[in-house]
């Protein structure tokens, strides 16, 4: 019996193999402040699982909330300027 096998050999790096780009590092510094927002969001409503929400954890989900929307709002503005791929505008 044969073994039938590629003939060539891998050319290019496997996407789980390489290092982010300096590019990729840059954007995920941009996004840090949305991501940290959101994780403080997440906080909030992991906290109000266990138990029947008091006032305090709804006043602690609207105000992470409100941090995470503006948050996307700052990154939306910041990006504004920024020119898209393709002229495309």
């Amino acid at each position: 019996m044969k073994h039938i096998a590629t003939v060539q050999t891998v050319v290019t790096a496997d996407a789980f193999d390489r290092e982010p780009t300096a590019a990729e590092l840059d954007a995920i510094e941009l996004e840090m402040p949305v991501i940290l927002a959101g994780v403080d969001l997440v906080d909030a409503q992991i906290i109000a699982l266990d138990r029947i929400p008091t006032e305090l954890d709804a006043r602690r989900i609207r105000r992470a909330r409100r941090r995470a929307l503006a948050a996307r709002v700052a990154l939306l503005n910041r990006t504004a300027g920024a020119t898209l791929p393709g002229g495309a505008a």
